[in-house]
């Protein structure tokens, strides 16, 4: 019998918590985080899957996961002898998006004839492609597939979908799939494997502070689906990396934070060419200056803590 515990958490929260983590229970609990309200960045869930009756201290350790939850009592309940997984799962539906397909195990007789499918199942790592963010950078990704790329980097690429997509529409590019979780690179792998997906470089890096990753620079397409604060703190390494007039995809801010995005990308020779709003969320293409940028100061890394703590 496996045991489910659900607490209410911000999307911040979800996406700061390290499914790897050890919380001194044999074997480890499954952590899975999910949108509750579209568009609502504090309206999230987390669910911990057990495979025996969590203890007070399992309980405390997950509740200290999600600091926005003080004082909420957690939902702890028995799962029987279903499939959990399949169970978790069977919500998300499949999503279709230009030439792409995103599934979970659920769907994978759903794929539509001509599609371009990708197997990429809810679990250890941020991105399964259903948030508006992820499903806006593959559509805008769709739409220059009639463009040349040869140098291709995806920052901060959870599960690799948006790397993938890359790999799908430039098959000659070269394609480095970046992110600061060791776990996620992880997964990357394993979905590369799954779907079929090769010569996919993987980088685990801080952000662009990686000599693997200046030592392939400069790139023409830059793609950062991350979050606002992240991606500001971000702008002189990513500016710094881009080749003159490369294409930069920012995605994971909220449509009230773009001018503040823009901004710091402007101050590193950026301009914003297109925006695609989903509901409260922007998807953005900015251009990069006539001359390779290099940054007057320091690469500061300070401000994004880790990615999760948006600004």
């Amino acid at each position: 019998m496996s045991w489910k515990l659900t607490l209410p958490c911000t999307r911040a929260e979800a996406e700061a918590i390290d499914a790897a983590e050890d919380f001194g229970i044999d074997p480890a609990p499954v952590l899975m985080t999910t949108e509750t309200v579209e568009d609502d960045t504090e309206t999230w869930r987390l669910d911990a899957y057990f495979e025996a009756e969590p203890d007070a201290d399992a309980i405390a350790a997950i509740a200290a996961l999600v600091p926005s939850a003080a004082g909420t009592a957690p939902e702890v309940e028995a799962l029987g002898d279903e499939d959990w997984v399949t169970m978790s799962q069977a919500g998300l539906e499949p999503l279709h998006v230009g030439r792409f397909f995103v599934h979970t195990a659920a769907h994978g007789d759903a794929v539509p004839a001509g599609a371009r499918a990708f197997l990429i199942d809810a679990g250890r790592a941020f991105g399964t492609g259903h948030h508006e963010t992820t499903s806006g950078c593959l559509a805008m990704l769709d739409r220059m597939a009639d463009r040349a790329f040869g140098n291709v980097i995806d920052l901060g690429t959870g599960t690799g979908l948006l790397a993938f997509a890359a790999r799908e529409l430039w098959p000659a590019a070269r394609v480095i799939a970046t992110d600061i979780d060791p776990v996620a690179i992880d997964v990357t792998a394993e979905n590369a494997r799954i779907n079929a997906v090769e010569r996919v470089e993987l980088v685990v890096a801080d952000g662009a502070l990686s000599d693997d990753i200046s030592a392939a620079a400069p790139y023409d397409l830059l793609i950062a689906n991350i979050l606002a604060g992240p991606l500001m703190s971000m702008a002189p390494e990513v500016a710094a990396i881009a080749a003159p007039h490369a294409t930069i995809v920012l995605a994971g801010l909220l449509e009230t934070q773009r001018a503040d995005v823009v901004a710091a990308y402007a101050a590193c020779g950026c301009t914003l060419e297109e925006v695609d709003r989903r509901g409260d969320w922007s998807v953005l293409r900015l251009v990069a200056g006539a001359e390779r940028f290099v940054p007057t100061a320091p690469i500061d890394p300070k401000g994004r803590d880790g990615w999760a703590l948006d600004l």
